[in-house]
């Protein structure tokens, strides 16, 4: 919003086909299926209409590249005296239904169902955690040891009775975690031990 209410209309949407394109191949990179756009938000969808057996390894591989190429961009835009804009992803896994939705004369294949709505969810609650990528605990019991992770936190986002344990993607493997950000991650996870114990003090001294 901050952005739009700065640009011309004509330089808004160059910027935000710009960035829409970028992100559009890295879905078709990892064999997603590119449900719609929403403003300057994307839904995709792995493992339909095509089943695949990794969806849940293909989608975290795709936003981790999304994000870097996020910070090309950025570069580019800065030198170009245009504005610079990060973007959040939520990853959720699991069942839902996948068809021609619609009227009679006008209708689009698309996903819906529970699964679907947790997934928007996440990508709304990384403002909270200061974080670009979440996934939740569905995708995460479908993936390896190849991608670390920061448990954040069990979250009951709306729509939903049970809360749903999140983590933070990090990155694409063990290695890319390293120095400082491992001692950070360590330390969270120390504070959450501590917050979960209701060790108030103990906890926000870890967080902080």
């Amino acid at each position: 919003t901050t952005v739009s209410e700065n640009l011309s209309p004509e330089a808004l949407v160059a910027q935000l086909n710009d960035y829409l394109t970028a992100m559009t191949e890295l879905v078709f990179k990892y064999e997603g299926y590119l449900d719609k756009y929403e403003g300057d938000a994307i839904m995709a969808v792995y493992g339909v209409p095509v089943e695949m057996k990794d969806h849940a390894r293909r989608a975290c591989l795709g936003a981790l590249e999304m994000q870097k190429e996020m910070v090309a961009l950025r570069q580019r835009w800065h030198a170009e005296n245009k504005p610079e804009f990060h973007v959040r992803m939520g990853i959720n896994s699991g069942p839902m239904i996948a068809g021609n939705i619609g009227g009679k004369n006008r209708f689009d294949y698309t996903v819906i169902g529970d699964s679907v709505n947790l997934a928007s969810r996440l990508e709304g609650a990384n403002k909270a955690y200061g974080t670009s990528i979440m996934i939740s605990e569905f995708t995460r019991e479908l993936l390896n040891d190849e991608f670390p992770l920061r448990e954040l936190d069990l979250l009951r986002v709306k729509g939903k009775n049970q809360p749903v344990r999140v983590y933070e993607l990090l990155g694409g493997s063990p290695a890319e975690v390293t120095g400082s950000k491992k001692e950070a991650v360590r330390l969270y996870e120390e504070g959450l031990l501590l917050y979960r114990s209701r060790e108030w003090d103990a906890a926000i001294t870890a967080f902080r």
